[in-house]
C-alpha cells in the first residue's frame, strides 16, 4: 500500500516544476512591465492596473508575486543594481591587479562604463532603468533604496578617489562623484539631444566614443573641483 502511494505521487513532480517556471515567467514579466511604466510615468503615475495589463496578467498576480506596488518598485530597482554593482567591482578588481596605482580616469571608467555598455547593447529595459535610477536619486522618499542598492559600491569608488586626493574634502569628492553619475544617466537617456543640438542627423557618435568623452569630462571636472593634482 505504501509502495502504491509513493508511485502515485511521483508523476506530480514534473507538474510542480512546470508551475514554478510559469510563476517565475509571470514574475519577470511583471518586473519588466513595471520597469517600463515606472520609467515612463513615475511611481505615482504608473498604476497597478496598467502594470498588470502591460505584463499580460491579472492585478491579483502582482499582489501574489510582489506584495504591493511599493515593494514592486523596490524590487525593480534592486534587481539590476546587484548586477551593475558586481560589474563595477569586477572592473575595479582588475585595476587592482596592475602594478601601478589606478588613475582617476581609470576609476571613473570602471564605474561609468559598465552601465553604458549595457545601455548601448540596445536593451530598452536598461534604458528605462537609467530613468528609474535618476528618479530614485532625486526623490528623498526612496533614499533607503539608494542606501541599500547604490551607496555601498559608490562608497568603494569614493574611497579610492579619496586615496588619490588625500587632502581633498570628502564632501567635495562626493559632490563631484554625484555630478559624474548624473552625467552618465543623462548621456544614456538623451543621446538624441546630441544629434538635435549638433544638427548632424544620422551622424551621432558611437556610444564607445561618447563614453570616452564622458570619462574625460568627468575627470576634468573632478580635477577642477578637488584642486590639487592627485597623489601619485
Amino acid at each position: 500500500m505504501n509502495l502504491r502511494s509513493s508511485s502515485a505521487s511521483a508523476p506530480e513532480k514534473p507538474r510542480r516544476r512546470a508551475v514554478s517556471k510559469r510563476s517565475l515567467a509571470t514574475s519577470l514579466s511583471i518586473l519588466d512591465a513595471a520597469e517600463r511604466l515606472f520609467a515612463e510615468r513615475g511611481y505615482d503615475g504608473a498604476s497597478v492596473r496598467d502594470i498588470a495589463k502591460a505584463a499580460g496578467t491579472q492585478i491579483a498576480s502582482i499582489s501574489f508575486h510582489h506584495v504591493s506596488k511599493e515593494t514592486l518598485f523596490e524590487r525593480v530597482v534592486e534587481r539590476r543594481a546587484s548586477e551593475l554593482s558586481q560589474l563595477r567591482l569586477d572592473a575595479l578588481s582588475a585595476l587592482k591587479t596592475l602594478d601601478t596605482e589606478p588613475t582617476l580616469e581609470a576609476l571613473l571608467s570602471a564605474f561609468l562604463r559598465p552601465y553604458l555598455e549595457k545601455a548601448v547593447a540596445g536593451d530598452p529595459q536598461w534604458l528605462a532603468y537609467a530613468r528609474l535610477v535618476a528618479m530614485v536619486s532625486a526623490d528623498a522618499r526612496w533614499h533607503r533604496i539608494s542606501e541599500r542598492c547604490f551607496d555601498p559600491t559608490a562608497g568603494v569608488f569614493i574611497a579610492e578617489i579619496a586615496r588619490l586626493f588625500p587632502h581633498a574634502d570628502r564632501s567635495t569628492i562626493a559632490v563631484s562623484f554625484i555630478f559624474s553619475v548624473s552625467s552618465m544617466l543623462s548621456l544614456s537617456t538623451s543621446t538624441w539631444r546630441i544629434e538635435a543640438l549638433s544638427k548632424a542627423a544620422g551622424n551621432q557618435p558611437a556610444m564607445d566614443r561618447l563614453a570616452d568623452h564622458l570619462v574625460r569630462f568627468c575627470e576634468a571636472g573632478m580635477h577642477a573641483a578637488l584642486g590639487a593634482a592627485p597623489n601619485r
